[in-house]
């Protein structure tokens, strides 16, 4: 079992690197009037991070499982810190843009971390220690955009980047000599470690089901995150970027959802969260309609729907996670990186969404958008394979994803 301050460590080193995957959906507009492109335009930056995000969950993620975490992390978190200076110093969209993704490709130290503590823990204890680290994550995606707008809109846009090029060089040396000594769970050769991603999410159907969770919801917060900075700036309220930063700090509140969400997935199984969580999101997608009202009472919805919409993903995530964490051990990196992989293309295709659900049909359409794709998970959830009785009393599959309530699958991690 990791100790108490080795796990605080490791959230804090995940909420500070996944922020620069976020905290570019803050600082949207002051790229845009800095380099002379649309706001709309300026949005690529986000969507070419989670991009490369996506790429660097499924193509260095599995190394989880064979490099040493003392080897892998401190050299990821060098090459990410290369990158956000490159991004620091960009002078054209373009260049930004590819900075942007190599940061993303780079910056899956959370990715790595988190199967790496789960297998550290004991089986009732899992739960809560990915639980804490992904209070982490989430903490550092939320005050990432508080980070970043009010600091950009002092300073400007590349001193966010500078600063987190600081943290990444400064985390280095410090996870180099925290993490444990751990062994390498395969010597299988790397080819052989991207076919087994694919080969799960064939073969194991809690993890395709956590998946269809994920992508969605992930898609559904992406897509309201990445509009909010283009509405709360634009006509309506005609606000700064450190306005998104003052809703994300309220927003973060929901980073304590993570450890309740864990103790409860421990003791209840992960389903009973994953309702709650996937009910919390279709809430969520109609409260953020006040937003239309305007003025105190329009932002004082958007926080409380933020807010909302921020508790369901994390403990949704929280949920997904010890699910698949509970399937096969000594695949834990590889099944993350399924995992994930899936998550952070749905959280691109969000943020691509959302950005033209808000141009085309402005606010209103990001949250039937947001609501639609939160619906279809809890329609997911509801219509998820259940055993039913046969006549010898014994236990049929519904349908062909009947495994997923087997003897391995029954939910208890």
């Amino acid at each position: 079992m990791p100790s108490r301050p080795l796990i605080l460590l490791l959230a804090v080193t995940c909420g500070v690197t996944v922020a620069n995957v976020y905290f570019p959906q803050a600082v949207g507009p002051l790229v845009a009037a800095d380099l002379h492109v649309s706001p709309s335009s300026a949005t690529l930056v986000v969507t070419c991070t989670q991009l490369g995000y996506a790429a660097g969950i499924f193509l260095l993620v599995p190394l989880g499982d064979r490099v040493r975490p003392r080897v892998l992390v401190p050299t990821l978190l060098l090459l990410t810190c290369a990158g956000l200076l490159l991004a620091a110093t960009a002078a054209s969209l373009p260049v930004l843009a590819t900075a942007g993704a190599l940061v993303g490709l780079t910056t899956v130290v959370p990715q790595i971390l988190i199967p790496l503590a789960a297998g550290l823990s004991s089986p009732e204890r899992r739960g809560v220690v990915t639980g804490t680290l992904l209070s982490g994550l989430i903490g550092g995606i939320l005050l990432a955009r508080t980070f970043s707008g009010t600091l950009g809109q002092w300073i400007g846009w590349r001193t966010p980047y500078l600063a987190a090029a600081a943290l990444a060089l400064l985390l280095t040396p410090i996870m180099a000599a925290a993490l444990p000594r751990t062994a390498p769970g395969t010597d299988l050769p790397y080819p052989k470690l991207l076919a087994d991603c694919f080969r799960l999410l064939r073969t194991e159907p809690l993890l395709r089901r956590s998946c269809h969770y994920q992508v969605l919801v992930f898609a559904a917060f992406s897509a309201a995150w990445t509009a909010l900075t283009l509405f709360v700036t634009g006509p309506r309220y005609g606000l700064g970027t450190g306005a998104v930063g003052v809703i994300a700090l309220v927003g973060a509140a929901g980073m304590f959802a993570g450890p309740v969400a864990g103790r409860r997935s421990d003791r209840d199984g992960p389903d009973t969260v994953s309702l709650l969580c996937l009910t919390g999101a279709v809430a969520a997608g109609v409260l953020l309609l006040t937003g239309n009202l305007g003025g105190p009472a329009g932002l004082a919805g958007l926080g409380v729907g933020m807010l909302l919409l921020d508790m369901a993903t994390q403990a949704g995530q929280v949920a997904n996670q010890a699910r698949i964490f509970a399937l096969r051990p000594e695949f834990r990196a590889r099944l993350n990186t399924a995992y994930m992989t899936c998550a952070f293309l749905g959280g691109s295709a969000g943020s691509w969404l959302g950005v033209r659900a808000c141009t085309a049909f402005g606010w209103t359409g990001v949250c039937a958008l947001v609501t639609t794709l939160a619906c279809l998970a809890l329609l997911r959830h509801l219509l998820r394979a259940r055993p039913v009785p046969t006549s010898a009393g014994s236990t049929a599959p519904r349908t062909p994803e009947a495994s997923e309530d087997s003897d391995r699958s029954q939910e208890k991690v």
